[in-house]
């Protein structure tokens, strides 16, 4: 199934219901039209990270069903996968091979090894410093050998995320197979997952290291284009990579709008998000949470380091059951990238607020992708939180079916899935788009299809969270009431 330009849920496939048969059922009851497409993060067998280690693309975890179940989906909804084009399990298969066999492996070229990798088997400490990594050292675990020896191998992320030599043949080859395997399985797009990591060169930072990151990704675009697949790479850092990304006709990701849309309810102000909405790629997926929170990093220059602040502390002082260190080593995340949080806690579970912020971004440009605790607008998980000691737990909240069920029936959730249904059928949303300030605290959005006939109109008061949204169809025009 090709993208359709209607709103897309992301979720795990254990987190609305207990599996992918679940998952079906609130799609066909209680969402039923309120979501066009289906982001399915990591359902093959993994080691950790919540399914981003994952073991082998070719299963799905028994714990979720099969791929029939999978496919049973893509008959109704266009289905996103996640690829982790920088790393595998360390518990995978290909990993355990090279353990075993060592340089008989006929997967040793499948990983970066420092002895092959740094001049005399080590990188200096200027080479270390220059590293865009994820921990305080240079990025590596160590693998222990069958015969007894042990030697240092690339590892960006956790120590169950071996990370992959994309240069090699056989590791050219391990994406190729994969990534086709996963296009015969129902996928729409994939997710190229911690893409900005994939390409490493001695002397570069060894985060979307030009030009070998285009090479990387026109390798992968080639085989999913091949059978009609669209990509979609991941990267969360300053908004003018996202901007290089578009002009090269890829979609992105506009990880930018959460914190911007935070800061304008907060502050009450337009100017930085009508500005970003001007010059924001046309061909993307917006978000305003993720499984992994509120990212941060993604807004700089688009908003002062002062307002960037400003927005954080206003976040910790009115939203609900939100503290900072739930984003701290004492909840095992030191990472600067995202604040542990719920959208609608971020808001204060201020439904007025949070209504707005979902309308907002139905009329920013993109395709809005939802997360699935957002979708229910649902509070942070304390309890999951504090059982767990992760701080991105706040936000992993498990829910069954009854709960589900329970959960609709609020007038918050039914708003917005009304704005869903909204954006998914309104024809307005496949023309022109224009954005500018009606004074300090209002904010005017127009989408406008000359061929259709239809335009849609939103008015908002950032300050009052107040909005109007307008539908013009043949010249008739009608309120919008959600």
């Amino acid at each position: 199934m090709q993208v359709k330009n209607e709103a897309m849920l992301i979720t795990y496939a254990d987190s609305l219901g207990n599996n992918l048969k679940d998952l079906k059922t609130v799609l066909e009851g209680p969402l039923k039209d309120v979501v066009g497409g289906v982001h399915i993060l990591p359902f093959f067998p993994s080691s950790g990270d919540r399914g981003f280690a994952p073991m082998d693309y070719t299963k799905v975890d028994e714990a979720f069903g099969g791929w029939e179940d999978v496919r049973a989906l893509a008959e109704d909804y266009y289905l996103m996968f996640d690829f982790m084009v920088n790393h595998i399990s360390a518990q995978s298969p290909y990993f355990k091979d090279f353990l075993a066999k060592k340089d008989a492996s006929e997967w040793r070229d499948l990983f970066i090894r420092y002895k092959n990798f740094w001049p005399n088997g080590e990188p200096t400490e200027e080479q270390v410093d220059l590293i865009y990594k994820r921990k305080p050292r240079a990025p590596y675990r160590m693998a222990e050998f069958a015969d007894g020896t042990s030697e240092k191998v690339w590892c960006t992320f956790d120590e169950q995320q071996v990370d992959l030599d994309v240069t090699t043949p056989t590791t050219k080859k391990f994406i190729k197979d994969n990534l086709e395997f996963l296009s015969k399985q129902g996928a729409s797009i994939i997710r190229l997952d911690a893409f900005a990591y994939a390409n490493k060169r001695i002397g570069t930072n060894c985060f979307f290291v030009e030009p070998d990151i285009w090479e990387t990704l026109k390798e992968c675009t080639d085989v999913l284009e091949a059978h009609n697949v669209t990509v979609l790479p991941e990267i969360h850092e300053h908004y003018t990579i996202q901007l290089k990304i578009a002009e090269h006709d890829y979609y992105v990701y506009d990880f930018a709008l959460p914190m911007l849309v935070l800061h304008t309810l907060f502050s009450g102000h337009v100017d930085r998000l009508v500005h970003w909405m001007e010059i924001c790629p046309r061909k993307q997926f917006t978000t305003l949470d993720t499984h992994d929170g509120i990212g941060v990093v993604d807004v700089k220059d688009l908003m002062t380091d002062e307002e960037c602040e400003a927005t954080r502390e206003a976040l910790y002082a009115q939203g609900a059951n939100v503290k900072k260190k739930y984003s701290s080593a004492e909840y095992n995340n030191l990472d600067i990238y995202q604040i542990n949080c719920t959208y609608y806690s971020a808001l204060g579970n201020n439904d007025q607020a949070y209504i707005l912020a979902r309308v907002l971004q139905c009329f920013a440009p993109g395709i809005p992708q939802i997360y699935y605790v957002g979708l229910l607008a649902g509070e942070n998980d304390i309890e999951l939180l504090e059982r767990t000691k992760e701080g991105r737990n706040i936000n992993r909240h498990y829910y069954s079916l009854e709960e589900i069920n329970e959960t609709v029936k609020r007038p918050v959730v039914q708003q917005l899935f009304n704005l869903l249904k909204f954006r998914n059928t309104s024809k307005a949303f496949d023309g022109e788009f224009a954005v500018k300030a009606l004074g300090e605290n209002e904010i005017e959005i127009t989408w406008k299809n000359a061929e259709a006939g239809v335009s849609a109109r939103l008015v908002a008061d950032t300050k009052a969270h107040t909005f109007a949204i307008t539908e013009t169809v043949n010249g008739e025009s009608k309120a919008v009431t959600l």
